[in-house]
């Protein structure tokens, strides 16, 4: 994403958000891209994790490097799916002595097979509550928002009532997944509002780069491509 250098970052609260890598080629290729995305004073770098935790350790080895190498703050995200209290509590810690002070806090992605949450936190909401009760105020949570409704939501308004939760449970702002239809975003922030969230709630955006991979990933996560971007992409076929 392009942005101008004269634009105050930090007034605009964006971010930028990596996917720990698997190679050490492919790490020191993040951390050249984050080096040259900090000139756009980014109000913090987040770090993905792993279905069920899987890039636990990776996780945190990029989050720590970000934010000593890039002297921009750093955001891990942190997932209650497959991890117990005591691994949480022990990661929270590591991540306060290295002087962390921002979470984005999800319930996590489900290991391929796993029917239900498993650990002993299974909620987004339950998660924020035990990072307030373990750490009191020293990390800004975020949460995520789901303006198309989250996928595996029973239904729109139930979605809506797991949002509040987490805000309640004491987020300080959201990220939205991302989306291509805005509507969605403005009627999801007004019905949060009248629900009386009044917290931040920042739009998600994802750069077109890859067709394939964007459709296949959108219909995953419950993100809709409008019928318009997807007839104007398909025409390019595999012209990069």
């Amino acid at each position: 994403i392009r942005f101008s250098k004269g634009l105050n970052m930090n007034s605009q609260r964006i971010s930028f958000e990596f996917f720990p890598t698997k190679t050490d080629a492919g790490h020191e290729k993040l951390l050249l891209t984050a080096k040259k995305l900090a000139d756009y004073q980014p109000g913090f770098f987040s770090c993905t994790y792993g279905a069920g935790g899987s890039t636990r350790d990776r996780t945190l080895n990029t989050v720590l490097q970000l934010n000593s190498e890039t002297q921009v703050p750093a955001a891990p995200h942190m997932s209650c799916v497959g991890d117990s209290k005591t691994d949480l509590r022990e990661l929270l810690n590591t991540y306060k002595e290295a002087g962390i002070k921002r979470i984005v806090a999800l319930r996590g992605d489900l290991p391929s097979g796993m029917g239900m949450a498993e650990g002993e936190l299974r909620y987004a909401n339950e998660l924020v509550e035990f990072i307030r009760q373990e750490t009191g105020d020293h990390f800004y949570i975020e949460v995520a928002a789901y303006p198309e409704m989250h996928p595996q939501a029973r239904n729109f308004e139930t979605d809506l009532q797991n949002f509040v939760q987490k805000v309640k449970a004491g987020a300080d702002s959201a990220i939205t997944q991302y989306f291509f239809n805005a509507d969605c975003y403005f009627y999801f922030v007004e019905r949060v509002r009248r629900l009386g969230v009044d917290i931040p709630i920042v739009p998600g955006i994802m750069p077109i780069t890859n067709y394939t991979k964007l459709a296949r990933f959108s219909d995953a996560c419950g993100a809709e491509i409008p019928r318009w971007i997807r007839k104007q992409l398909e025409a390019y076929g595999d012209d990069a």
